[in-house]
């Protein structure tokens, strides 16, 4: 059974029941003061520091003295890195490829070292990392950790960077992050190593290490790919490959680079020049279908919208926030993205059965499972408006697109790209009737939200002082201790029972990462390493819960936080089981009438424990933990914070309740 603490223990808790009841009560008044004054935080600009940043524009890459290619000073609006048009003077083929990625403006390639792309490994860090704009190397562990990376850095930068894997092994290794980077709809730019020509295979391992369409492995779950056999072709294919990749739906993308392109010297004669980044613009919706949209939201009397990847950034959130002031509409949010501000008072995603059961149009944004949440719900007579790019491109053999829906008016584009114009259409058809009625319908949304809020404080504070702690004790004290920095939540929540979002405020788009897409385990550290490093150059906390079974997939990216100084807060939500399996084991027990008490066979991380902070301290990170009695919690917490914000990252292992 698990042990009460007496009430000196409940005294001396840094963030006692009763004080967190009251601080969070007052947080939550702050809160949903004013929605205007949430709206134009997000979309103000986002301050940054000196950090980590590197230099870009024109003049920066004049600077550098090994740089041998024309630049051109045309640069695109979301502020590129200058576009280096024009013959290439590089040596080696290799040379020329880094060339080509820094046109492209990625900063980062993510890699375990694999002959098959010694070239590119050697090239990079003797004149990518030493030359303007710069390209670094991040050192991995393990290809999945090196997917995963970029995995996570590109859904906070909202631009991939580069992984690389060796040739067939390696690529099977990375195959399960590309797959959760295919089901989130995120751009990654893979690159694996190929040694195609037979006759330059020199032992068993090359012959082991080929494969004659490699990216074939991949190909039902990436975008595009293609093996280049010259310099000029793989000019071309990056730039199709990076384009694609960055139009929604996004996703990610592989080139296959043979060894010898990479390694031979640029011949006499030989024409390779650097193209011109073109980007596409994310497909709008049809003007009459938006329209249509619009009036059916206006006449609407219990509209509600459902966000699953809509906000794709800053602007996306505020876009958002604008849809549903103008409509003072109910929001259910996926938690996707960070689709809405969590305390905004038109957020009802805790009310999510209720609200679509009541409502009469429900405006699906980016919404991968629209028939799970309507289906069985709704009300006679309701209409379903479906806006989502998953309708542009699609791919059959696996099937993460979810259930078939039969929606009312399916319009196949970007959501975030069709907010200005359905909002516009909204507001002409808005009389000063229904902006009456719009203003009661907001009012009764309000109060809704904080009844929820007050439910979800009470249901957090039961069992505060027990062991194992419980994950909403867990939750509020990680957010005591950074709720007044400018913090980043780098994982998804369904683990810790949505808690950060039932009890945190969070306001900016990049405070909160979404999940991995398609569950994969493994996938977390490595992507909150990822997100971590985008967060760096900005300032920001950067703070990850991840499940202790997650962690023992791929701990080595603690190692890559650790030699590249990443500042991450990693707590370690140990239940010592595989939670979720150790549930279906029961279920299924239960129903077959054999009781429970084998449940935990195969699915608990026991007899021994992991001690992670023994663990992670081998790695170079500094740790505390297990941390069993609660009000040992905040101090903990307190301490790994400061670690982290000196520039390094912290690990604090939490043995916590199941969920």
């Amino acid at each position: 059974m698990p042990r009460r603490r007496n009430s000196t223990d409940t005294e001396q808790s840094a963030l006692g029941r009763r004080g967190f009841l009251k601080a969070a009560t007052l947080a939550g008044t702050g809160a949903i003061a004013s929605a205007g004054t949430i709206a134009r935080a997000v979309a103000s600009p986002e301050a940054t520091s000196s950090q980590g940043t590197k230099p870009d524009g024109a003049a920066a890459a004049a600077k550098s003295p090994r740089h041998s290619v024309q630049l051109t000073s045309r640069e695109s609006e979301q502020g590129a890195p200058p576009h280096l048009e024009g013959p290439s003077h590089t040596t080696c083929g290799s040379d020329f490829m880094v060339d080509v990625m820094r046109n492209l403006g990625i900063d980062y390639v993510a890699a375990i070292p694999g002959n098959t792309f010694k070239g590119l490994h050697e090239s990079i860090i003797n004149y990518g990392m030493t030359t303007t704009p710069a390209l670094e190397h991040i050192s991995c562990m393990h290809e999945e950790i090196s997917v995963a990376i970029s995995h996570g850095y590109a859904k906070i930068a909202g631009k991939p960077m580069a992984c690389m894997m060796h040739s067939t092994v390696g690529l099977q290794h990375g195959s399960m992050a590309i797959y959760n980077a295919w089901a989130d709809r995120v751009p990654v730019f893979a690159i694996v190593g190929a040694q195609l020509d037979a006759a330059k295979r020199r032992s068993y391992v090359d012959w082991a290490h080929s494969v004659f369409d490699g990216p074939a492995l991949v190909r039902d779950f990436t975008k595009f790919d293609d093996t280049p056999i010259s310099l000029s072709h793989f000019a071309e294919s990056a730039n199709r490959a990076y384009k694609f990749s960055m139009t929604p739906p996004y996703g990610p993308v592989l080139l296959a680079v043979d060894q010898n392109l990479q390694e031979d010297p640029i011949g006499a004669g030989v024409s390779a020049g650097i193209v011109k980044r073109v980007q596409s613009s994310p497909a709008r919706g049809d003007d009459a279908a938006v329209l249509e949209a619009a009036r059916w939201l206006v006449a609407a009397q219990n509209p509600v919208i459902v966000a699953d990847r809509a906000a794709r950034t800053a602007q996306g959130l505020a876009l958002m926030i604008e849809l549903a002031e103008t409509l003072q509409a109910a929001v259910v949010d996926m938690y996707g993205r960070m689709n809405f501000p969590w305390r905004h008072p038109l957020n009802q995603t805790r009310q999510q059965a209720e609200k679509i059961a009541a409502a009469d149009v429900i405006l699906g944004l980016e919404l991968t499972d629209f028939w799970g949440v309507t289906n069985g719900r709704l009300a006679p007579g309701a209409r379903r408006i479906s806006i989502t790019a998953g309708d542009l491109y699609l791919k059959a053999n696996y099937q993460d697109f979810e259930r078939f829906t039969p929606v009312d008016l399916a319009i196949a584009a970007d959501a975030e790209a069709t907010l200005p114009s359905l909002i516009e259409a909204i507001r002409k058809l808005v009389t000063p009737a229904r902006r009456s009625v719009f203003k009661s319908r907001g009012a009764q949304l309000a109060k809704d939200h904080q009844d929820a809020l007050g439910q979800s404080r009470a249901d957090a504070a039961v069992g505060w002082d027990i062991q194992p702690i419980t994950t909403a004790r867990m939750c509020a004290e990680i957010y005591e201790q950074i709720r007044n920095e400018d913090w980043a939540l780098c994982n998804g929540t369904v683990f810790q029972n949505y808690w950060p979002q039932q009890l945190w405020t969070a306001t900016h788009h990049y405070q909160y990462i979404g999940d991995s897409g398609a569950y994969g385990l493994g996938y977390l550290p490595g992507a909150t390493v990822g997100a971590a490093l985008a967060h760096r150059k900005h300032g920001r906390l950067a703070v990850a819960i991840g499940g202790d079974g997650d962690l023992m997939f791929a701990p080595g990216a603690l190692w890559t936080a650790a030699h590249h100084k990443i500042p991450l807060l990693y707590v370690v939500h140990n239940n010592r089981a595989y939670h979720q399996e150790v549930m279906f084991v029961q279920m299924m027990a239960n129903k077959r009438n054999r009781g429970i008490d084998r449940a935990h066979i195969g699915n608990a991380i026991t007899d021994p424990n992991v001690d992670f902070a023994r663990f992670a301290n081998g790695l170079g990170v500094y740790a505390e933990g297990p941390i069993t009695d609660p009000k040992d919690l905040a101090p903990a917490l307190k301490r790994a914070i400061a670690v982290v914000k000196r520039g390094e990252p912290a690990l604090v292992d939490v043995v916590s309740q199941g969920r």
